[in-house]
């Protein structure tokens, strides 16, 4: 990389960010090749089997129905199949199955007390190995609001599992953002002040922004907090302050990362301005600005892992506003073979793989070294049952993008032996990351023949 200016401000979305002290990038931490970064899109409610998987074997299989609207990067796309995650398997059909995605883990049945996933989410793993690298360890991204209750109807579940994939540890899930506009906030809460497009940084609004950043989460809510705690019992108090204090820690390490470090400098700017308050009432707009925040955070540098839940486990989120469509999403998917349900259903599930295309299309329109942002990705697209009429775990449908920096053998269908552990892809996902494992969750290895040498 050539010298870099004090003055270069790091251009993306509308923002400008300051780099103080770029001229050290001569220092053994050098960027001189493109970061990988991965990114994990979960999607519940599973897809029609027959109409999911490829005809074709290798590099010379044909695009499904639902996957039509990948053909301008399939040779970016590797369709994974027969992964399930056998700890899943006899259990509630959609609550234990999400927190089990990423962690491959057996989840304990619980009231929501006393949580257990069974295991760190592999998102989470990246994030403790690699995260001091960036600004932000990891990003985590959402639509729907956590879940409370039980699921009587599904085996006592609680139902703030089907919340969450990414856990820092087997008791812990990691907040999502669901506000697109506080999103994309968090990216450029640093040090430096960010010049974010059409707003003055000394109005009001922005004046109002930066303090509610610049405060602890914690000493926000400090007062409910305390208020809470006169209300409750002493176990209910001690959970508090366990919940409290793993708040802080997060905190910590947030603030840790705000400390100038080298990043990857791409040139140009994309066009992607700072989000309105609020959540969009149009769902697809809501989906889209969080895809396009994860293409900027991946862009800029400030992550390079990041997960993004388009939906809970059982989301009710009413899709009538695609043609033919009329009702909810996991309403829908019990269709129980009846041709006119079953087609909205699949509608629905072929919408959210049109959002991964978007995405795609995005990351692969940015030059970034010899390339383009995609190939230097690994993101798997996916859900935690095959299909939402049977809830059956076996063949999840998943496919894997991005070149991995040149080491996924990618533009082909990967067939494994029935019934590997999932786990296995995130062993070979983890060494892709320069994390040496020998073991992730229930795995048995790695996954054979998905990277080069």
């Amino acid at each position: 990389m050539k010298p870099i200016s004090r003055r270069t401000l790091l251009r993306g979305t509308g923002a400008a960010l300051t780099l103080p002290f770029l001229e050290a990038m001569g220092s053994a931490d050098e960027l001189t090749t493109p970061p990988l970064r991965s990114a994990f899109l979960f999607v519940p409610n599973g897809v029609v089997p027959e109409n999911w998987t490829p005809k074709g074997k290798n590099d010379r299989y044909e695009l499904s129905p639902m996957l039509q609207s990948l053909s301008k990067v399939k040779s970016k796309i590797c369709v994974l199949e027969n992964l399930w995650n056998e700890q899943t398997v006899g259990r509630n059909g959609h609550w234990p199955k999400v927190p089990a995605w990423l962690s491959g883990g057996y989840v304990i049945r619980s009231n929501g007390r006393n949580l257990d996933n069974g295991g760190t989410s592999v998102d989470q793993l990246m994030a403790q190995k690699v995260g001091s690298k960036t600004v932000l360890p990891s990003l985590e991204l959402g639509i729907d609001k956590p879940r409370t209750g039980i699921d009587g109807v599904g085996g006592g579940f609680a139902r703030i599992y089907g919340s969450f994939i990414s856990w820092r540890d087997r008791n812990t899930p990691v907040a999502r953002e669901l506000v697109p506009q506080l999103a994309f906030d968090r990216l450029f809460r640093t040090a430096s002040l960010p010049k974010l497009a059409g707003i003055d940084p000394n109005s009001p609004e922005m004046k109002q922004t930066l303090q509610h950043d610049e405060a602890s989460v914690l000493d926000l809510v400090l007062e409910s907090s305390k208020d809470l705690h006169r209300k409750v019992g002493f176990a209910d108090r001690a959970k508090i302050d366990e919940y409290m204090e793993s708040v802080r820690s997060v905190e910590t390490r947030i603030q840790a990362g705000l400390a100038d470090k080298p990043r990857w400098q791409n040139e140009g700017e994309i066009d992607i301005p700072r989000p309105p308050a609020g959540v969009p009432e149009d769902h697809q707009e809501h989906v889209r600005l969080m895809l396009d925040i994860l293409v900027l955070a991946f862009w800029t540098d400030t992550t390079r892992v990041a997960t993004f839940m388009m939906g809970d486990a059982q989301t009710g989120r009413d899709f009538s506003f695609l043609d033919g469509v009329n009702g909810g999403f996991h309403k829908l998917s019990h269709h129980r073979e009846k041709r006119e349900v079953r087609a909205q259903y699949e509608r629905i599930a072929t919408w959210h793989v049109e959002q991964m295309a978007y995405f795609l299309a995005k990351l692969q329109a940015l030059e970034e070294g010899s390339g383009h942002l995609l190939n230097n990705c690994q993101i798997l697209y996916g859900s935690s049952i095959k299909d939402g009429n049977k809830h059956s775990e076996h063949d999840l449908p998943l496919l894997l993008a991005g070149g991995g920096n040149g080491r996924i053998l990618s533009g082909r269908r990967l067939i494994a032996d029935q019934d590997t552990p999932l786990c296995n892809l995130y062993v070979s996902m983890l060494r892709n990351m320069g994390i040496e494992t020998q073991s992730f969750g229930d795995s048995t290895g790695s996954l054979d023949d998905l990277l080069r040498g």
